[in-house]
């Protein structure tokens, strides 16, 4: 991009029977002090048209675009990569129309970022069961985005000021959990994450948490042994390649007693354990950021939530933090 472009921004709508388009337009509405950059609605112009309707709000301005080429200004614009050009959501519904548009928004999105035709995108959640419907294999957006970009391993690191905390294993079994976690996969999680918060957030040297599988951290190898022959020499193997790293510390007390404000980000052992303090202390309001990709990937924090939409019943704010967080990335590694 030349200096005179904007910053361009992909939203994918996620399932559009779900919250997805509902919070994305919420978003749109509020936003302010982004002078330049280019936000870009993926999929049928039509599904946006259609919830505006059906909120009862004021549609933004959208410029239709047919490629990045024309998109010369500040603003919002649409571009449909989808075969629909018309589609009538359908809130609350698992459907293959609605699983496939998802994916072929997401599928462009990543493409044209990786083709560094955009230089960030935000996704709006899916739905795996229609997904699936689609006939997409996929556990989730992270992996998915993993394979197009062919990146050896990604982070999902979830956001929120100055909370940031990464699963090591993400969408899998928790039977399979305990042979995910190995020396070699922690070793990588902490470099990835630690590049991110260096390049993205301008931390020099952050420090890193990392969490024990076991309860108590395995008591001394009383309760487990994973710490003892897995977590801590891996630990000291990042130590050694100049990564401040500490622990593995007990989950329930590091969050109980205020321990994770000493750290720049929390590497869990497995989603739920790092998740679930994570979206309690901030109240909706977290982004997830995918670390180790080529190009900027946000998201709301949250699901489809198919039960309220259409309803006029979504929370904004993670989509607004994640649409903000996208913006101010993309200007931090511009001007690296």
């Amino acid at each position: 991009m030349s200096a005179s472009d904007p910053i361009k921004v992909l939203i994918t709508p996620g399932d559009i029977n779900g919250i997805g388009p509902e919070v994305v337009l919420r978003s749109l509405l509020q936003l302010t002090g982004h002078s330049n950059s280019a936000l870009i609605l993926c999929g049928p112009l039509s599904v946006w048209e259609t919830y505006t309707q059906m909120l009862g709000v004021e549609m933004p301005t959208v410029t239709e675009v047919a490629d990045f080429g024309q998109i010369k200004l500040p603003g919002i614009h649409s571009m449909n990569p989808c075969e629909a050009k018309t589609v009538e959501p359908k809130p609350g519904q698992f459907t293959r129309e609605s699983g496939l548009i998802s994916m072929q928004c997401i599928k462009f999105a990543a493409e044209s970022c990786r083709m560094k035709l955009a230089q960030a995108m935000v996704t709006a959640p899916i739905s795996k069961e229609a997904v699936n419907l689609a006939g997409y294999q996929i556990p989730g957006h992270t992996e998915y985005l993993q394979e197009i970009d062919k990146a050896s391993d990604v982070a999902m690191m979830l956001v929120s000021g100055n909370l940031r905390v990464v699963p090591l294993s993400t969408h899998i079994p928790l039977s399979a959990v305990p042979k995910a976690v190995t020396k070699s996969s922690i070793s990588l999680k902490t470099s990835i994450i630690s590049g991110s918060l260096r390049r993205d957030f301008g931390i020099s040297k952050p420090r890193i948490a990392v969490l024990g599988l076991n309860p108590h951290a395995g008591d001394g190898g009383v309760i487990g042994m994973e710490e003892i022959e897995t977590i801590v020499p891996a630990i000291a193997e990042a130590k050694k390649n100049g990564i401040d790293v500490h622990g593995p510390f007990p989950a329930d007390g590091f969050f109980a007693t205020g321990a994770y404000t000493n750290y720049d980000v929390i590497l869990s052992m497995y989603h739920d354990q790092g998740l679930i303090p994570f979206k309690t202390l901030t109240f909706n309001k977290g982004v997830n950021l995918t670390a180790g990709l080529s190009f900027i990937r946000t998201s709301p924090d949250h699901g489809t939530a198919f039960g309220i939409a259409g309803k006029g019943l979504a929370n904004p704010a993670s989509c607004t933090q994640a649409i903000n967080m996208a913006i101010r990335l993309a200007e931090n590694r511009i001007n690296e």
